[in-house]
């Protein structure tokens, strides 16, 4: 440190501050200031700070490694989203998003095996096998074990009956059906319609688009060829669930938050009350008209 001192103190006596190179003068700021210049990233834009999941390279069924980051970030370690911390420890188990069938012929049967909880999303999810190969979906209301679910590609010229946690293309269903797991675009993951108790409803079709109002009550047109689970996502009671304490909140993983209270404004402050009604000025009463005394003697 005293040598990069003596360095430059040396380079300002010999060249004014502004011929400095950038990588003096950041260093020299640092030394000033005494700080670290981190890039720290801004919450939101889709990136979440309450785990890391460690994903093998191969699909497997077996729960997941997770490393906590109680709002940090992963690679400065800078707080960036606040009220995050703590919490049980939770199994992640890895959901197989894409529901992939024949093109052509019968549909794929699926057998349910089980129906679990995932600490890590608020939905239930199934472990489905099919052929030799085990996987998790997206659990449904009324979904239970040994139930046999169909997957299927194929658009026919009417429309199918189909069972709860079927799923088909967008243009393979009948107007009114409640759907979840929508694909934005064929052949991409099922990122729509995840959470619990949630789900949305074909309204109509034209042309080769099928409109679908999502949880956001928001009216989407996707193509027809979008595969969907039917039914409603399980769970259903999940928003009316009462926390109860603030120890159950901690185990949530959620951590009080400070300085919310405020005198005037604040949750419990003293409240703005409504002004008064309009008040009408009254002009101002007139003079008293004083008693005339006559003075003069007779």
């Amino acid at each position: 440190m005293q040598s990069l001192t003596r360095l430059l103190s040396t380079a300002l006596t010999l060249q004014p501050p502004q011929r400095l190179g950038t990588a003096a003068a950041v260093a020299l700021q640092q030394l000033r200031s005494k700080t670290k210049v981190v890039e720290k990233p801004k919450p939101g834009a889709g990136q979440q700070f309450r785990r890391t999941v460690h994903f093998p390279e191969e699909y497997t069924v077996e729960p997941l490694k997770i490393t906590h980051l109680a709002g940090r970030d992963p690679v400065s370690g800078r707080l960036v989203a606040k009220g995050i911390g703590g919490g049980v420890k939770q199994q992640y188990r890895w959901v197989k998003w894409v529901r992939d069938g024949p093109a052509e012929g019968a549909p794929r049967e699926e057998l349910v095996l089980e129906v679990l909880r995932d600490g890590c999303r608020t939905a239930k999810v199934a472990l489905v096998a099919v052929g030799d190969e085990l996987k998790y979906i997206l659990a449904t209301e009324n979904m239970k074990a040994g139930d046999i679910l169909k997957t299927s590609r194929v658009i026919p010229r009417i429309p199918v009956r189909p069972n709860e946690g079927d799923a088909y293309p967008l243009g393979a269903l009948p107007v009114g059906t409640r759907i979840h797991c929508l694909e934005k675009n064929p052949g991409q993951a099922c990122h729509l319609i995840h959470a619990a108790g949630t789900f949305g409803t074909i309204l109509r079709k034209f042309d080769d688009k099928v409109v679908v109002q999502l949880p956001s009550k928001r009216e989407f047109a996707f193509q027809r060829t979008c595969m969907a689970t039917v039914g409603r996502l399980s769970n259903t009671e999940h928003n009316k669930e009462h926390v109860g304490s603030a120890q159950r909140m901690r185990e949530l993983g959620n951590r009080p938050r400070s300085g919310l209270w405020k005198r005037k404004e604040g949750k419990h402050g003293r409240k703005i009350r409504r002004l008064p009604p309009m008040t009408t000025i009254a002009p101002p009463a007139p003079p008293k008209e004083e008693a005339i005394r006559l003075t003069l003697p007779l």
